[in-house]
């Protein structure tokens, strides 16, 4: 595909996840982890802007100079940023100021397109897949924000689509031994790198992720208040924040359990993957189980082979959902990120690039696990066997979801 034809089909996508809001959305920040939707727009321009075109765009002006500021996330690089936590402090600029600033630079990126090096091509496929990133992280930040809302506002109304009897859960066995792991020939982010050798045991893997009515057992048996089953940090986050069940489910009394969703509030999808749950809660999930997570060089070794098919965004029904069972491993990718068990740490030979893109993914590697396959919430063309996603233990507003894994 054209390179720039591409840079516009993800722009527009990205611009797309606005359609329908107001201007007392878009500014929502409902907890300093999240940011404003308004923010992810202007942000993911700032990345062009400062990587592509400020220093390979000779005489690109820039709109505005306080965005250099205003948009830098974590770059210190190259400069100062404004604070994470008062992102949705920023009523100015306005909506339509950030709009205009995202024409100013897809204007300036198409007038570059004619004589794009190859180091500048890479770096703004690499600002695409950035790009890609914070369109999951809008509708992960607005769904968070809205349901902190007593109205239970409504995104989008669900699409809909046929329901399916989740398959009962199989386990799969591998017999394990050498295998090369990491970035291939195709794009993948540095965290992804070098290609490494990894000796695996024999194990098995579940043929698809835990579902809902799952983990409803688990809470009825008092998952949540038997300390055995949780690490000990684990423990202290369930009871400082009082979690007794996913993020976003409400027991309703004599009405039982329901869910905010990005359609508003609904009943519980029995058949689903069961999403919004942190490591601590997978991990003792697990335990409970007679299971473990899966290490992240097991899961890559079931997936490597496995088309990348799923329920993604591009599907419209921006939730987890039951899929049809197949031979082996299935749902490997979309519906939700699914913990494992190995924490975010640098391959064996890993660099990080030089200069302020190398803030990307290294310096973030300490404190945090691993999640692999992708969420009804990525992108489709985003997502690869080899992909890491990374959060802390104790993150539960992703659309992240449990695998078991088991020694034979």
């Amino acid at each position: 595909m054209d390179p720039l034809a591409t840079y516009r089909e993800v722009r527009r996508a990205t611009v797309a996840l606005a359609d329908g809001l107001g201007p007392e959305d878009v500014g929502l920040q409902s907890m300093p982890d999240t940011s404003p939707v308004k923010w992810h727009l202007a942000h993911t321009s700032w990345f062009f802007e400062t990587f592509v075109l400020r220093p390979h765009a000779p005489g690109y002006r820039a709109l505005d100079d306080r965005y250099v500021t205003l948009f830098n996330s974590y770059y210190h690089g190259v400069g100062n940023a404004h604070p994470r936590a008062a992102r949705g402090l920023l009523s100015r600029p306005t909506w339509a100021d950030v709009l205009a600033y995202r024409a100013h630079v897809d204007d300036a990126i198409a007038a570059l397109a004619d004589d794009v090096r190859a180091g500048v091509a890479s770096i703004i496929e690499l600002g695409l897949n950035h790009e890609q990133q914070h369109q999951e992280l809008v509708l992960t930040d607005l769904l968070h924000a809205f349901s902190c809302n007593p109205t239970d506002p409504v995104y989008r109304t669900a699409r809909p689509h046929p329901a399916i009897a989740s398959a009962p859960l199989r386990w799969v066995n591998h017999d394990g031994g050498l295998g090369e792991f990491g970035k291939r020939n195709d794009f993948a982010f540095d965290n992804e790198s070098p290609r490494h050798r990894v000796f695996l045991a024999p194990f098995a893997m579940a043929s698809r992720p835990v579902s809902v009515r799952e983990w409803l057992e688990f809470v009825d048996d008092g998952g949540y208040h038997r300390p055995e089953l949780w690490m000990s940090l684990g423990w202290d986050a369930a009871r400082a924040n009082g979690w007794d069940a996913p993020a976003y489910w409400l027991h309703d009394g004599d009405e039982g359990w329901s869910t905010f969703t990005l359609a508003g509030r609904s009943a519980l999808d029995l058949e689903a993957p069961v999403c919004h749950v942190t490591w601590f809660e997978a991990d003792a999930f697990a335990r409970w189980s007679g299971a473990r997570l899966p290490t992240e060089a097991e899961w890559e070794h079931v997936a490597g082979a496995a088309a990348v098919t799923g329920n993604f965004v591009d599907s419209g029904v921006l939730a987890p959902r039951a899929a049809s069972p197949i031979d082996g491993c299935g749902q490997l990718f979309g519906d939700v990120w699914e913990w494992t068990a190995s924490p975010y740490v640098p391959y064996p030979g890993y660099a990080a690039p030089p200069g302020a893109l190398g803030e990307y993914n290294g310096k973030f590697m300490c404190n945090q696990y691993v999640l692999r396959g992708g969420s009804c919430a990525s992108p489709a063309s985003h997502l690869r066997a080899t992909y890491r996603n990374y959060f802390p233990p104790e993150v539960r507003w992703q659309f992240s979801g449990v695998r078991l894994a088991r020694d034979p």
